[in-house]
């Protein structure tokens, strides 16, 4: 089985605007998401939302010389706004899965982790 990260990027100011019932809207979508994995026979090792990029640090340097800046490393209107680790055999179905997370314009990118050892 291969393990794969399913990265959610996205607009956090379209977030920060939606009503109370489009954020519903789209935890729905997550907890469908997850329960067409598991019907499938993928299986969610991780993953979590993000909080807002503003609350990021970013560190660079090296152990004795840290260098912390607030906020994000990349500056653009999207950022990461959550994701998953999933593991499967099956990378066409979860490929077809993840586009309930991508109903609506919205976009999933999915990458193969490494395996180190």
């Amino acid at each position: 089985m291969t393990e794969y990260a399913v990265l959610l990027p996205g607009d956090e100011s379209k977030w920060t605007a939606a009503s109370a019932e489009q954020q519903a809207e789209m935890y729905q979508r997550h907890m469908k998401f997850a329960e067409l994995l598991a019907a499938r026979g993928h299986q969610i090792t991780g993953g979590n939302e993000l909080q807002a990029s503003s609350t990021a640090r970013t560190v660079t340097g090296s152990l004795d010389e840290v260098a912390v800046t607030d906020g994000p490393y990349a500056e653009a209107a999207e950022q990461l706004t959550g994701f998953y680790t999933v593991v499967t055999d099956d990378l066409d179905d979860l490929l077809k899965v993840c586009g309930v997370l991508a109903e609506g314009g919205a976009k999933v990118e999915v990458r193969a982790t490494v395996v180190h050892g």
